[in-house]
């Protein structure tokens, strides 16, 4: 069902746009299947597991943390993390780059912007933004790479609230990208990826409509 699911959804997404099968609380062998099906993208949003996944997995996977990142977990990853999503503090930049340098390599993040109206979701304002990139800028973190931005919708059936802040995201995105070589605009989920698509995002995170409905357990 996992290798069906997946085909289809893939079929129907624009070539362009790179998929993570959101793959946290699924068990080893439901990610097997999406791999034996062609999927090499996984997003899990706590570090332990997916190390675990990590040991237990194919080492051609390109692992992405799409979870709030703690500082003191970022160790756990720094060897073989493709891509963390939510960098929201020049504190995490500092530790990511200790982190890799200690690994010997770089790695790429994603600056993640506050657009949601709603408190729980992480985020950096548009100044702090500018700041960390400034920061990244005139200081030696050789070691960690933006390579662009993400951002959360708020989560609601307003479509026209949704545009909106995936708008504003995708004009920062429009607006920086040439001067600091930003490739890559995440933003759009399971329920709001087909909004995301129109306002120019080229990687999405859709976990129930590959693996099925989340166990909470």
């Amino acid at each position: 069902m996992i290798a069906e699911n997946l085909k289809k959804f893939k079929q129907e997404l624009p070539k362009h746009i790179t998929l993570i099968a959101v793959s946290k609380t699924k068990p080893v062998e439901n990610l097997k299947e999406a791999y034996d099906a062609g999927q090499r993208d996984f997003g899990e949003n706590k570090i332990q597991e997916m190390c675990d996944k990590y040991e237990a997995l194919p080492k051609d996977i390109n692992w992405h943390m799409i979870g709030h990142v703690q500082t003191n977990k970022v160790k756990y990853m720094a060897k073989f993390v493709h891509l963390i999503h939510a960098v929201d503090s020049l504190k995490l930049i500092k530790e990511i780059h200790k982190r890799a340098k200690n690994e010997g390599r770089v790695i790429n993040v994603l600056l993640q912007l506050k657009i949601a109206k709603e408190d729980t979701k992480f985020g950096l304002s548009q100044e702090d933004f500018f700041h960390i990139l400034n920061e990244i800028e005139t200081k030696d973190y050789n070691h960690v790479k933006v390579v662009g931005l993400m951002g959360m919708a708020t989560f609601t059936e307003d479509k026209t609230q949704i545009q909106r802040e995936f708008s504003t995201l995708e004009n920062l995105f429009n607006a920086t990208k040439d001067k600091y070589g930003f490739t890559t605009l995440s933003m759009g989920m399971s329920g709001d990826y087909h909004i995301a698509q129109k306002h120019g995002t080229n990687m999405i995170r859709v976990g129930s409509k590959i693996f099925g409905a989340r166990d909470y357990s």
